[in-house]
């Protein structure tokens, strides 16, 4: 969720304890708890801008893949695929967010719809016993 390109000579500290699966819904609701007590807008239109934020983390793990592949000539290497997986990790926890935003019941929520999608894709078993891909 940071707004600021990571280049490989900036990158940021680890954390001194990593987020254990146990506390990822415990840090989704501080992360919403924060970003709600000091929000410009509320309601709807809150709502609406927490999930278009989502737009914007997308675009910085496909600037992270463009500055990692040298892809712009002008620029050339930019970012690491180090930075690629922060990215992605902004991506995932501001979905979690928004998740969070809609629904208090948003771990609920995530956990059978992983269930479901699980099930449509490795859980199903074809005649022969291999998964289905």
């Amino acid at each position: 969720m940071n707004t600021q390109p990571r280049h490989p000579e900036a990158a940021s500290p680890e954390p001194a304890v990593p987020a254990r699966p146990a506390d990822l819904w415990a840090t989704v609701d501080a992360l919403w708890t924060w970003l709600d007590a000091d929000a410009a807008h509320g309601g709807r239109e809150g709502l609406l801008l927490r999930i278009l934020k989502l737009s914007e983390e997308v675009g910085e793990v496909a600037q992270a893949v463009i500055g990692a592949t040298g892809q712009n000539p002008r620029k050339g290497v930019t970012h690491t695929w180090e930075d690629v997986q922060g990215e992605l990790c902004d991506v995932v926890i501001t979905a979690l967010v928004a998740l969070r935003t809609l629904t208090p019941e948003a771990e609920a929520v995530f956990a059978r719809h992983l269930a479901r999608v699980a099930e449509r894709s490795v859980g199903r078993v074809r005649e022969d016993g291999a998964g289905a891909r």
